[in-house]
């Protein structure tokens, strides 16, 4: 047990002499490098694919799952595992979920079949969904005012600059650990690095205050488990015809997320805790809009790496180490912009996404342009400085958007608000995923033109992306007009029914 919660304090609040704990920093960056773990696995493998496939004898539909069963169980995770935290205690869901990763990672790259591979994947994307929103809910609780506003623009850097560099860093293990087994060190990598942070985890993180537990919602963890399955699971099909077999189960998920919403609505009228208070999305400022930004950020922006990884080393033939290295100039800007905007998105607000965005859509247009009509031996040379401008951007819209929506967030509700918005965001990626490279594939066998196939596939993408920018500047003028009204979600006010009960 750590010292602040032996005495019953949180690492968010000031000890003894006014000072905050000194210790909340060297936590936050133990949940980034968790964090970073996890999100990096969704990406990481791909380029690893071929290789597993013919050293474990795989067909192209099991392989297919060592990606998208990750991503399957990452989701159905999320929002069931920032309540538990939330109602338990977010430290000890953090530590056990990031024990499991790394004994599940070690599983992975032991695995002597394609079975054992993909249920390991499948374990493994479990423990990262219940490690991953304790993430922002430890933040939420660490940190207060300005402080908070920095924290999460570091963890908007791990989540847009984990996204960026799975190509790459997958590429460059592959390249270092050479031979046949060279992929197994793709799942041995997070062993030490993952003990590392179990360790350090015990020793810094805080607990959860007992003042903000409660039960949680069994049948709403049902409904909202079976309804984002339904969603899911057509869309990591979608390369084995899921899309034009599964279709019915989109009308069934989004059923039981209606009969879901009325559930907790239910619960709430009658003074219970929800697994998702709906209040989230009515009465606190920015969480409904910035939900709404983000899912349709990663709609446009997951899928492009698969784009040019598909461009590059199939149309191109470079290896998987250069073709990571080729889209490393966004991983570069998106760091950059993560950070400053972290410092500025408190006195700039939405308007730093809105540039943000449209920095995005300038950057991978601008490149996607350039790899079509440049000269193909100078294309990736000359499209560096555009996909550079657009990952400064990405960084300018990750880290302020996640901010905007958890900083009013009550602390209590913290890790199923942010399971919540990661959910949103993983719908939204494997949305994408699904469709861009498709529509790469359906180009490339209509005219065998890989120019073509990514220009119109980034094209996809870029429409995502912009439905993203109409509605951030929406909420941007929206806000000019208004002031910037402030409405604290009435579950956070002391004498409300469910802080009475909870009490």
């Amino acid at each position: 047990m750590t010292a602040s919660a032996a005495d019953g304090r949180d690492q968010g609040t000031p000890v003894a002499g006014g000072e905050p704990d000194p210790r909340r920093w060297r936590a936050l960056w133990v949940t980034l490098v968790a964090g970073f773990m996890s999100l990096l696995d969704v990406s990481i493998v791909a380029v690893a694919l071929p290789t597993v496939q013919r050293e474990l004898h795989a067909s192209a539909a099991q392989v297919q799952w060592v990606v998208s069963g990750y991503a399957l169980t990452f989701a159905l995770a999320l929002v069931t595992a920032g309540r538990l935290g939330d109602a338990l205690d977010r430290r000890r869901i953090f530590l056990l979920a990031l024990s499991g990763f790394v004994l599940f990672s070690a599983a992975c790259g032991a695995a002597p079949t394609i079975t054992w591979l993909v249920a390991a994947r499948l374990a493994q994307g479990l423990a990262a969904g219940f490690m991953a929103p304790q993430n922002s809910a430890l933040i939420q609780q660490m940190f207060r005012g300005a402080e908070r506003g920095r924290a999460f623009g570091f963890f908007g850097a791990t989540v847009g600059i984990s996204s960026a560099v799975g190509p790459l860093t997958g590429g460059t293990i592959l390249a270092l650990a050479d031979g046949a087994q060279g992929w197994r060190w793709i799942f041995y990598v997070n062993v030490p690095i993952g003990i590392l942070a179990v360790l350090l985890g015990r020793r810094l993180l805080p607990r959860t205050p007992r003042s903000g537990r409660g039960h949680v919602d069994l049948p709403g963890v049902l409904l909202l488990g079976l309804g984002v399955l339904a969603l899911m699971y057509p869309l990591v099909q979608a390369e084995a015809g899921g899309l034009s077999r599964l279709w019915w189960l989109f009308l069934a998920g989004a059923a039981l997320l209606v009969v879901f919403t009325r559930w907790q609505r239910r619960l709430v009228a009658g003074g219970t805790q929800p697994l998702l208070d709906p209040r989230l999305f009515t009465t606190v400022r920015g969480y409904a809009i910035g939900a709404g930004v983000g899912t349709l950020y990663f709609i446009g922006f997951s899928g492009v790496w698969l784009v040019f990884a598909l461009f590059y080393q199939s149309g191109l033939g470079f290896s998987p180490f250069r073709s990571g290295l080729a889209v490393t100039p966004f991983a570069l800007g998106s760091a950059c912009g993560a950070v400053v905007s972290g410092r500025l998105v408190d006195r700039l607000g939405r308007v730093l996404t809105v540039g943000g965005l449209t920095a995005v859509i300038a950057g991978l247009g601008g490149a996607a342009l350039l790899l079509r009509f440049a000269p193909l031996g100078m294309a990736p040379w000359l499209a560096a400085p555009a996909l550079f401008l657009g990952g400064v951007g990405s960084g300018c819209v990750v880290s302020p958007n996640i901010t905007m929506t958890l900083r009013e967030v009550p602390v209590r509700m913290a890790g199923a608000a942010g399971g919540a918005l990661q959910t949103g965001q993983r719908l939204g990626a494997a949305v994408g995923t699904a469709a861009l490279p498709g529509l790469f594939y359906v180009v490339l066998a209509r005219s065998d033109d890989y120019r073509g196939a990514l220009v119109t596939a980034l094209g996809a993408g870029l429409v995502g992306m912009a439905a993203s920018l109409a509605l951030a500047t929406y909420d941007w003028r929206r806000d000019r007009r208004t002031g910037r009204p402030h409405k604290k979600c009435p579950d956070d006010v002391a004498h409300s029914p469910v802080h009475a009960r909870q009490t």
